[in-house]
């Protein structure tokens, strides 16, 4: 039996991608998937999707800045995708409520065409669909369009996990993409050093413009992923992951580690990591939140003010009680 071509349209960051992880892995059953996405994608797919086609595309209106100057945009990379694709997809899917990707949908030359429309971009499609209600998951998306594609995606609570390593490492990772979701390094720098006085085998992690800080305040070991291939190596040794809103945490969970997330301008109701036991401390109030990618003060004080008394507090308990899991599990 010939299973129908899907394309499925995911331009954004690392936490995104990985979110539409049990939709990609269903649709899989039923369609003969195409996912178009940044290139980091090609990584994640023998680990998360195999069996799928990776096209990689780097969308300019992705861009943390400059994504209007329409003049530098890749106009032949785009038409090439057009020439490419062809109209060969029968159905394409965006849970993301952006006109670009529904125009892109029908560029393309999608022929059934699925998303939630915004300012009047249900005119590129033909099955627009309703918006889950303002505090939904961003994986709640996912799952709306797959059930209006006949699948079968099982709830946050119930996504299956396999037991992390029985004898992982607390991972913490100090780095986000957007400045305004970091916690204060000296903050991340106090709570390792009590994770280690509380007997915890910790492996420190980061982003590249942190490494400099961490080598020079006594973390001359710490890690700086180049790749999500690295990233995914550090991932497989941790038992728990300790970090912010941000890519890291949502591939530690899809990849069967418990998080802890410290919130800052984002909110844990749309972007809590897909784990069972994912846990999270929100960040100080603040009438703009949730931000997208600027904060509207001198600082963010929404994560900067969070303290670490505060967030070791949870974070003790946190990781004793996966600390005992693993015990548990040398005795079986």
């Amino acid at each position: 039996m010939v299973k129908p071509k899907l394309l499925i349209i995911q331009l954004w960051g690392l936490g995104d991608l990985v979110i539409a992880t049990p939709f990609i892995r269903a649709a899989a059953e039923a369609f003969e998937v195409t996912l178009l996405a940044k290139p980091y994608a090609l990584e994640l797919q023998p680990r998360l999707w195999p069996g799928i086609q990776i096209v990689p595309f780097d969308a300019p209106w992705t861009a943390f800045t400059g994504k209007y100057q329409l003049w530098r945009w890749p106009w032949r990379e785009i038409l090439q995708l057009r020439r490419r694709f062809g109209g060969q997809f029968e159905y394409g899917a965006s849970a993301r409520w952006d006109p670009r990707d529904h125009w892109l949908l029908t560029f393309l030359g999608v022929k059934n065409r699925l998303g939630f429309p915004r300012i009047r971009s249900d005119v590129f499609l033909t099955r627009p669909l309703v918006r889950p209600g303002p505090l939904a998951h961003h994986f709640e998306y996912w799952q709306r369009v797959g059930k209006e594609l006949g699948l079968v995606i099982p709830e946050r609570a119930k996504l299956p996990v396999r037991p992390p390593p029985a004898n992982g490492v607390v991972l913490v990772h100090s780095g986000a993409r957007l400045a305004a979701r970091v916690w204060p390094l000296p903050h991340f720098k106090e709570l390792v050093r009590r994770l280690r006085a509380a007997g915890h085998e910790v492996l420190l992690a980061c982003d590249g413009n942190q490494l400099a800080w961490w080598q020079k305040n006594g973390e001359p070991g710490a890690a700086c992923p180049r790749s999500v291939s690295e990233l995914i190596g550090l991932v497989d040794r941790a038992h728990c992951f300790i970090g912010n809103c941000s890519g890291p945490g949502h591939l530690a969970a899809i990849c069967s580690v418990p998080t802890f997330t410290l919130f800052g301008p984002s909110m844990h109701e749309w972007f809590l990591p897909l784990h069972p036991q994912a846990a999270w401390i929100e960040g100080r109030a603040c009438p703009y939140k949730p931000c997208a990618d600027y904060c509207r003060y001198p600082r963010p004080h929404c994560i900067q003010d969070l303290s670490v008394a505060d967030v070791w507090e949870k974070v003790a308990v946190f990781v004793d009680r996966h600390g005992e899991a693993e015990e548990s599990m040398k005795i079986e």
